[in-house]
């Protein structure tokens, strides 16, 4: 346990960043299928969201900065190749699936159950992945 005047974190919360190729496609895909809340906007090139508690922040690909010298945000290039993914703990999968479908979600698959687990994966815009998964102890 970290003594609080010797965390860094204390009072903090997580964002996760990711990379879109167009801001409104994005935060019409967020809000609308998602229905995640927009908290503030930068100039048409970043976008924070409230999304199940926590902080999204949608940015256009950019270059090196003083702060992050030769680094580069860039949008996902392959789709099936994947390296970050969201998980998403819900009730019912199949009835989270077919809301979200119909609010223009494309999965994967339908929901497939794994033992106690039914899941299924979609993609944003951009091709970032999100799974929503029901788990029953029965």
């Amino acid at each position: 346990m970290i003594k609080s005047d010797m965390d860094p974190f204390e009072s903090s919360a997580l964002t996760t960043i990711l990379v879109v190729s167009d801001i409104s496609i994005s935060k019409a895909f967020y809000v609308e299928v998602l229905g995640a809340k927009i908290y503030r906007e930068y100039g048409g090139d970043s976008l924070v969201l409230d999304f199940l508690d926590n902080w999204l922040l949608l940015v256009t690909s950019g270059g090196p900065t003083e702060d992050k010298p030769n680094t580069y945000f860039m949008v996902p290039n392959n789709k099936d190749q994947v390296s970050h993914c969201f998980t998403i703990r819900v009730r019912n999968c199949m009835k989270s699936y077919q809301i979200l479908k119909d609010r223009g979600a494309t999965f994967i698959t339908p929901p497939l159950k794994r033992g106690k687990e039914t899941r299924c994966f979609f993609r944003d815009p951009d091709h970032h992945l999100f799974e929503i998964s029901e788990y029953s102890s029965t």
